[in-house]
């Protein structure tokens, strides 16, 4: 649905984006993760044909950004960090105005304006005058405006960005309500955990190269291995400490790593091992709490996979 071809944007001679090929499937919520000056607002703004690039090809839905911009427009909703409003405007009246910039005639614009308003959770703000909403809202409402035209392709920068915690919610509800409606969606952020719990997939940026493309799922998996973590309710005694220590040695070739409450092993093991380790702790009379391995984020994946790539473009 959205595919980059070898996409390269120099501004001279920053190289910003660097050879960046990806493909997007129709009907992924895709994550475009990356620190600052990782490419990741360039690549957005390229596929909105708001930008043209030093080298390569951007399409949406088989339609080229570069040569056919015009076509891609009328596919693409695209959504900046910062966007502008128009004061003295009320919401309605807001989305009645971009309703027009896309040829829609007045029975058509009422009926799809409250359908937005609805679906971005702004209808008992329609009345309200646009420079008068908070953060939140105008972020809901500039989504409402890239919705207008129903876009195949929903591209999202920083969506999130300066809301509190209840207003990011409220757009983590909204936006996983547009993938269920069969739309692809391009989200960039730097808020790691919204995005596990948002996207079926993810491209990591580092210096305007993708160093990982694929899954959620499999991004996390590129964790080295989670540890293994127990919990103890109290301290045993120490003739009991020191042959659960022991036993866990045996198992998994290394002592574990002991704080008040909670032991920790790095080591990595079939789930065979874990439940003989288990079942030892108890037999022992360990009074284990709490067992498992801990849960890979994206966050912690996202640190080693960039990680890896600074250590190897150091070398």
């Amino acid at each position: 649905m959205m595919e980059c071809r070898e996409l390269v944007k120099r501004y001279g001679r920053t190289l910003a984006v660097d050879r960046l090929s990806l493909r997007v499937e129709a009907g992924e919520v895709h994550g475009f993760v990356g620190p600052n000056g990782a490419g990741k607002t360039t690549t957005m703004k390229i596929l909105a044909t708001l930008m043209q690039p030093t080298a390569g090809d951007a399409l949406v839905d088989g339609v080229s950004a570069v040569h056919e911009p015009q076509k891609v427009r009328a596919l693409v909703g695209y959504m900046p960090d910062f966007f502008g409003v128009y004061d003295n405007l009320k919401v309605w009246e807001y989305l009645d105005f971009y309703a027009g910039c896309v040829g829609m005639d007045a029975k058509t614009r009422r009926r799809r304006i409250d359908e937005l308003l609805e679906l971005t959770a702004l209808t008992a703000k329609r009345e309200a005058y646009v420079d008068q909403l908070s953060r939140g809202m105008k972020q809901r409402l500039c989504l409402a405006r890239a919705l207008m035209h129903d876009p195949k392709l929903l591209i999202l920068d920083e969506p999130a960005s300066g809301m509190d915690p209840r207003a990011r919610a409220q757009m983590r509800e909204i936006l996983r309500e547009i993938g269920q409606m069969g739309k692809t969606v391009l989200i960039s952020s730097h808020i790691l955990p919204e995005l596990s719990e948002l996207c079926t997939s993810v491209t990591v940026l580092q210096k305007g190269r993708a160093v990982f493309s694929g899954s959620v799922d499999e991004m996390e998996r590129r964790m080295h291995g989670a540890p293994l973590v127990i919990r103890l309710a109290e301290t045993p005694e120490e003739s009991v400490l020191k042959q659960a220590a022991k036993a866990l040695e045996t198992l998994f070739g290394q002592l574990p790593a002991m704080t008040p409450g909670e032991w920790r092993v790095e080591a990595q093991a079939g789930e065979q091992t874990d439940a003989q380790a288990l079942r030892t702790l108890v037999d022992l009379g360990m009074p284990v709490c709490g067992f498992g391995r801990e849960h890979a984020t994206l966050e912690k994946a996202f640190m080693e996979v960039t990680g890896a790539y600074e250590a190897e473009s150091d070398l």
